[in-house]
């Protein structure tokens, strides 16, 4: 018994060392990124960028879209979302493989401003989440969102949702329409795939996800979503 003991204090505080030592790990990366640059002066560069577009620039339609497959409930959770982690932490044992992340739009614009070209493990992660949280307290969600359509990847090279416009519908973003606005949210997620530029195919299947997405979450009606159409 007095074994059994010993063994299962060992594995607890092997446990608590481990996640300290990540934890540092992650708190040194997010310190030195925000110490060659602070986050007030990199959301300031993006929001001055002459490619910035303001959320009251962009049609309901794309907000909502992206909002609605991206991370439902960006609204009301903080810099993460338990419920989603959750979900995903479960489709994936499920499926035995990565299908799904509990990533929010808080936690990829983190990635986005700093982290993009680092190492996908758990001290990154940890260096996301402690930014996500300086996120969530210093900016509005409005704020929050507008720093991640004007950073996130939409394939063949387009950054920022007017590059992204410009480039695949020759059209500023707040002349997107519905059909046009449920294309492009869908991209983000995996723009080697999802591009249509790249596989048409692929890119309408992640259109339909995202209606689908978008009919779940009271954002359209079934009838709307069945008048949209796919693909460009």
């Amino acid at each position: 018994m007095k074994l059994i003991k010993k063994i299962i204090l060992f594995i607890i505080i092997a446990i608590l060392l481990f996640f300290t030592i990540i934890g540092l790990q992650g708190y040194n990366l997010y310190n030195s990124a925000i110490g060659q640059i602070s986050l007030s002066e990199k959301v300031y560069e993006i929001q001055n960028d002459e490619n910035f577009v303001s959320i009251s620039e962009l049609p309901d339609d794309l907000i909502n879209a992206t909002i609605a497959v991206e991370d439902h409930r960006f609204k009301n959770h903080g810099a993460i979302d338990i419920i989603s982690i959750g979900r995903a932490i479960f489709s994936n044992i499920k499926a035995k493989e990565a299908v799904e992340g509990g990533s929010t739009i808080t936690q990829q614009v983190a990635k986005n401003l700093y982290f993009i070209t680092e190492n996908e493990d758990i001290s990154r992660k940890v260096a996301e989440l402690i930014l996500s949280y300086h996120l969530e307290k210093n900016y509005s969600k409005d704020e929050i969102f507008e720093l991640y359509v004007n950073t996130i990847y939409y394939g063949n090279g387009y950054y920022g949702i007017k590059e992204a416009s410009n480039g695949y519908l020759k059209k500023e973003p707040k002349e997107l329409t519905l059909d046009e606005s449920t294309m492009l949210a869908g991209i983000p997620n995996a723009p080697s795939a999802y591009a249509p530029t790249v596989n048409m195919d692929l890119c309408k299947n992640r259109q339909a996800k995202v209606i689908r997405s978008m009919v779940k979450y009271g954002y359209i009606t079934q009838e709307e979503a069945d008048g949209i159409k796919l693909g460009m």
